[in-house]
C-alpha cells in the first residue's frame, strides 16, 4: 500500500518568502522577477493558478512545513518578463514531501483544517474584537493620527481569528505558530493574550504622554 494512499493530498508548486506568513482569506500581491517563478507562474495560470506559500525562519533559514494555498487573482506581464500578481489566501497545507527541487520546489502536500469545536465561540471572539478596536484607539491617540476601525473585519470566530493573525506586525514566528494551530479557540485565546499586552503597554505609554504634555 502506497505510505501517501489513505491521506487526501496533491502536488503543489511552492513559495517560500522571507518573514512572511500568508492567512486563508487575506490578499498577497507579488512581484515575480527570477527566473524559476516566472517560470512557475507561468505553469500554474494554465492549471487551476494554485502554489503555496511557505515562511522562511529569518534565523534558521528554515522553510516552514505548513503553509497557505495561494490563488492567483490577477496578473500583469511587464515588459521586462516581471509579473506583477494579486493572491488570495485558501486552505492551509502541511508539507508531506518533496517530489522536486528543480526549477523551482513542489511539494506533496495535505490539506489541514481547524477541529470541530462544540462551544460557542463567540465570547471568545467578541474579547478579541473589543481588545483590537482598544489597540486600535490607544494607537491613534498616542500617535495623534486619526486610525479608523477597519469595516471589513470578519464576524466568524475562525475567519476572525485569521484576520487579526495577519494584522501582527514584525513577529512572522508568532504569525507562523498561529498558522500551524488547528484549534479555533486556541487561536483566538492567544491573540487575546497578544492584545491584551500590545493594549496595556499602549494605556501605559499614552497616560505616561498625557502627563507629559
Amino acid at each position: 500500500m502506497d505510505f501517501y494512499s489513505s491521506v487526501a493530498v496533491r502536488e503543489l508548486p511552492l513559495f517560500p518568502l522571507p518573514e512572511l506568513v500568508l492567512f486563508p482569506g487575506r490578499r498577497l500581491p507579488l512581484n515575480i522577477f527570477e527566473l524559476r517563478y516566472r517560470m512557475m507562474m507561468n505553469t500554474i495560470l494554465q492549471g487551476d493558478r494554485r502554489f503555496g506559500v511557505l515562511m522562511v525562519d529569518p534565523t534558521s533559514g528554515e522553510v516552514a512545513k505548513v503553509g497557505c494555498c495561494a490563488e492567483v487573482l490577477h496578473y500583469q506581464r511587464m515588459s521586462d518578463d516581471r509579473m506583477k500578481i494579486t493572491t488570495l489566501g485558501q486552505q492551509r497545507f502541511r508539507v508531506l514531501d518533496y517530489v522536486r527541487e528543480t526549477p523551482y520546489h513542489v511539494g506533496l502536500v495535505e490539506w489541514i483544517e481547524d477541529e470541530p469545536v462544540e462551544e460557542s465561540l463567540e465570547p471568545l471572539a467578541s474579547q478579541v474584537d473589543s481588545l483590537l478596536r482598544d489597540v486600535v484607539r490607544l494607537s491613534a491617540k498616542l500617535t495623534s493620527q486619526n486610525i479608523d476601525f477597519p469595516e471589513n473585519i470578519p464576524e466568524l470566530p475562525l475567519e476572525l481569528s485569521y484576520w487579526v493573525a495577519s494584522t501582527l506586525y514584525g513577529v512572522s514566528l508568532e504569525q507562523q505558530s498561529l498558522l500551524e494551530m488547528q484549534n479555533t479557540s486556541s487561536r483566538l485565546e492567544r491573540e487575546a493574550e497578544i492584545l491584551t499586552s500590545t493594549r496595556n503597554n499602549l494605556a501605559a505609554r499614552t497616560a505616561l504622554k498625557d502627563v507629559l504634555e
